[in-house]
């Protein structure tokens, strides 16, 4: 078991507005509360690889017919994948080595509103693009937008006041808000600010109804900034990686709102399991957490990128998260599972 970082470093402790959650010794192994077992609902199903490098799942249904939804998916190898909701692949577009994906409706090209979908792209160092058809339901390449801040490791989506942006961060903890324009020829990307944590972070999320940004410093915390670009850059410290609560590795974060409440979710790589908050402004209160096993589809035994969507999508009728699992069975295959946010809120009492 990885030694547990335990407290963020002392150049950000002072914007922590949070105390700390209780902390177990360095070498500890993770204890934690009981994770509620949730059982997966469905899984996507890959044949056109027999080793999918999964990594990151997004949600999407149309807000016309929830039931017409898709789930987009990256492949850290080969390109995105775009799976109905029974799990099949409808598309495979193959563009190089993908890892967080996310997606916003509304993104006007040529007249048409279409969702833009995005993606980091580890081998050429910049953000792939693609437009999603709400009305046929196919993806196409939209275009290659090269950045100057290095390889670049996870990334999210957000709009504000009519503006689409890419959140990017590298290794380095250098994190990177792009707003993205349809330009005469593709995509184009202004860089409007940068941010920084200590250590590596990954996964990130925008809240839109707060203005603000959530981000995983893998091995530290969960952080929260203000998402104006004109805003200040310093964090607050939302919850810490103590092993107990939320175990390092801190990948995927995601949103769902559900009958007026507004929950924050993370993807706890170093036990595989998945932790909830409720957001109350600046506070956020544990409510507990889950790992996906029992039922008829294998558990998730590893994770990395998670999802949310809040409401009716495809065969869930009050919301879904959607997680990377490291092992599909016994098998190397990896893949991504799917749990009814009913069944989330049942485990945990909410």
């Amino acid at each position: 078991m990885r030694a547990l970082i335990l407290a963020p470093l002392a150049a950000l402790a002072a914007c922590a507005t949070v105390p700390p959650e209780p902390q177990l010794p360095q070498g500890t192994a993770a204890r934690g509360d009981p994770a509620r077992a949730v059982p997966a609902a469905l899984e996507t199903i890959v044949t056109t690889n027999p080793r999918v490098d999964a990594d990151d799942p997004a949600l999407w249904a149309d807000p016309r017919d929830p039931a017409r939804a898709v789930i987009f998916a990256t492949d850290k190898t080969d390109g995105l994948y775009v799976h109905d909701m029974d799990g099949r692949v409808r598309q495979f577009l193959r563009s190089g080595p993908l890892d967080n994906v996310d997606v916003r409706d509304g993104f006007r090209v040529g007249g048409k509103d279409y969702v833009l979908v995005a993606a980091m792209e580890r081998k050429r160092f910049g953000i792939m693009t693609f437009l999603f058809d709400p009305d046929t339901l196919e993806t196409r390449p939209y275009g290659f937008i090269p950045t100057d801040m290095g390889e670049p490791y996870g990334s999210c989506m957000g709009k504000r006041g009519g503006n689409f942006y890419v959140v990017a961060n590298n290794k380095a903890g250098g994190i990177f808000q792009y707003r993205i324009t349809a330009g005469p020829s593709g995509p184009v990307a202004t860089l409007e600010r940068r941010m920084k944590v200590a250590t590596q972070p990954e996964g990130c999320v925008v809240d839109e109804k707060a203005d603000t940004l959530y981000l995983g410093e893998e091995d530290v915390a969960i952080w929260r900034f203000d998402f104006d670009p004109r805003g200040s850059a310093d964090p607050m410290q939302v919850a810490v990686a103590d092993g107990i609560r939320l175990t390092a590795d801190i990948e995927g974060l995601a949103i769902l709102r559900d009958r007026g409440v507004d929950y924050l979710i993370a993807s706890s790589q170093g036990d595989a399991t998945f932790p909830v908050w409720r957001i109350e402004g600046a506070n956020h209160v544990y409510v507990g957490r889950f790992a996906v096993e029992g039922g008829a589809i294998d558990a998730v035994t590893g994770t990395d990128g998670i999802d949310a969507w809040s409401g009716p999508i495809g065969p869930f009728p009050e919301g879904a998260i959607a997680m990377h699992d490291t092992a599909d069975g016994d098998g190397p295959q990896q893949n991504f599972k799917v749990v009814d946010w009913r069944d989330v809120r049942r485990a945990l009492g909410l």
